[in-house]
């Protein structure tokens, strides 16, 4: 047996202006046999895929990985270029390949399309024919509706966020096009959804009552010998699409009926839920959350994290601006995303001492600017490989970055947009997290992992960016507000 593999991959924040280039993927691509090299070994998407494929005997065909994180909707041209070259491939195969394990997002968006990675799956679904099995892996935070699913076999998301099994995703779905292809199952799939929005930090799947129905999804199969596959889906809500929210999708042997059923009952359950999964967090003001980071640190003697979770770019400087101000706290901030501070202090390379804005220049309301007086203590491009839980072994690219001292501030500042999930930022650059009061990130749920363990605390502070904790504030326009909660 034959199996294609292929990946593209983008969670689009509908409401930032600038687009997510054909030059930003190209910047993350591994295409044809690195694939397998850079891949194999790592507990990412393509790893699973790999994994499964070498257990099962497979060959295997690798076409083109690229993913971009969270930014901007993907440029149409960006999207015509990766389906092009995926369907093309597939074209000039069709006869020596079996089957086809795709890893999408699924919350994906391009200025012309609400659901890009449907009609991608669609368009290979037209080129493999409607026989070859086909499975797709996609994000937790994936908005999906019926015609979403329709392309595919069988669909398989991350269970959890932090995405710490996006490994075992791929090993799941690459397993299930295995027994599809001996003839031992019928995968057909069934999705319902629970008409529920809510922001990325509660989305966090150790949080009550999600941690329930995530755990009830997983052990489905064990109770119902109909059920292959069940995931809940978190959906990605600063994304503005008419499927945005909520989903459960569960894999049948062949029975539909069975399927929805538990799609279904999952599904209401989690609606009567709504309310307790829109509330299981506090979110604090700028000023008050800070001060209650700062008195826990000095509690402790440990650091704290303040979490600025309404960042989508990974630049937002509310908070930076706020500790600059108070200039007597040890604090770290890294991966502040400004190419153009990350260059300028590269060119002037270490023991310069600067005048430079830092941060704040992809949208208005991500704070602008914050004028600082630094030292430049590290400037180089910066590569290295993910140590933590989730996305281990995988390789990370800040391209041009530099550590910054502003007085008790340390600032890492990148060339690529890349958030700070785990302590390996701290490991490139030489520092101990451990030295400092307070820790400032930008992730919404994937930083929990590593350093819920090593933190007295996390406090969320809301600031004025485009992920905010309300999101009646948000300016939707494809959202059907008549129906999904909190709107509804």
């Amino acid at each position: 047996m034959r199996i294609a593999i292929a990946g593209f991959n983008l969670e689009s924040v509908s409401f930032l202006a600038a687009e997510t280039t054909l030059e930003d993927f190209r910047r993350m691509e591994t295409s044809g046999a690195a694939i397998l090299d850079t891949f194999r070994g790592t507990e990412t998407v393509m790893g699973g895929f790999i994994a499964a494929c070498d257990e099962a005997g497979f060959e295997i065909l690798p076409i083109v990985m690229t993913e971009a994180g969270a930014r901007g909707p993907a440029s149409d041209a960006a999207f015509e270029h990766y389906a092009g070259r995926i369907c093309e491939a597939l074209a000039a195969e069709r006869d020596r390949i079996d089957g086809v394990l795709l890893h999408l997002h699924g919350a994906m968006t391009t200025p012309t399309r609400t659901d890009p990675d449907a009609e991608l799956a669609a368009r290979v679904r037209a080129v493999i024919g409607p026989d070859m099995p086909m499975m797709l892996a996609l994000d937790y935070h994936g908005n999906l509706d019926a015609a979403s699913i329709a392309p595919a076999n069988a669909i398989f998301g991350y269970r959890y966020s932090p995405h710490v099994d996006m490994g075992e995703t791929g090993r799941r779905a690459g397993r299930c096009l295995a027994r599809t292809l001996r003839g031992e199952i019928r995968p057909v799939t069934a999705i319902a959804r629970p008409g529920l929005m809510v922001p990325s930090i509660l989305s966090a799947t150790s949080l009550e009552p999600l941690a329930g129905f995530v755990a009830r999804a997983a052990t489905l199969p064990q109770r119902n010998p109909a059920i292959i596959d069940a995931s809940v889906f978190a959906g990605f809500s600063y994304a503005d699409v008419p499927n945005c929210g909520f989903s459960v999708v569960v894999v049948a042997d062949g029975d539909m009926a069975a399927g929805q059923a538990e799609a279904q009952a999952l599904a209401t359950d989690i609606h009567a839920a709504r309310k307790a999964l829109s509330s299981a967090l506090t979110v604090h003001g700028l000023d008050d959350g800070l001060d209650r980071a700062r008195a826990r640190a000095a509690e402790s003697g440990r650091p704290v994290v303040v979490l600025e979770h309404a960042d989508r770019m990974n630049d937002s400087t509310h908070v930076l601006r706020a500790l600059a101000r108070l200039g007597n706290c040890r604090a770290a901030v890294p991966l502040l995303w400004d190419p153009v501070a990350a260059a300028t202090a590269c060119k002037a390379g270490p023991g310069a001492a600067l005048r430079i804005g830092i941060g704040g220049r992809s949208d208005a309301r991500s704070g602008g600017p914050v004028p600082l007086d630094v030292t430049v203590l590290q400037a180089a491009p910066i590569r290295y490989v993910c140590t933590g839980a989730m996305r281990r072994g995988a390789q990370v690219d800040l391209g041009q970055a530099a550590l910054l001292r502003a007085g008790s501030l340390d600032v890492i500042v990148t060339e690529i947009p890349v958030t700070c999930i785990d302590t390996d930022p701290f490991r490139a650059f030489g520092l101990d997290p451990q030295g400092y009061d307070l820790i400032v990130l930008r992730s919404k749920t994937h930083f929990r992992a590593a350093w819920e363990p090593l933190c007295a605390g996390i406090v969320i502070v809301d600031t004025p960016d485009w992920g905010p904790a309300d999101l009646t504030s948000l300016p939707y326009r494809h959202v059907p507000r008549e129906t999904v909660f909190p709107f509804a």
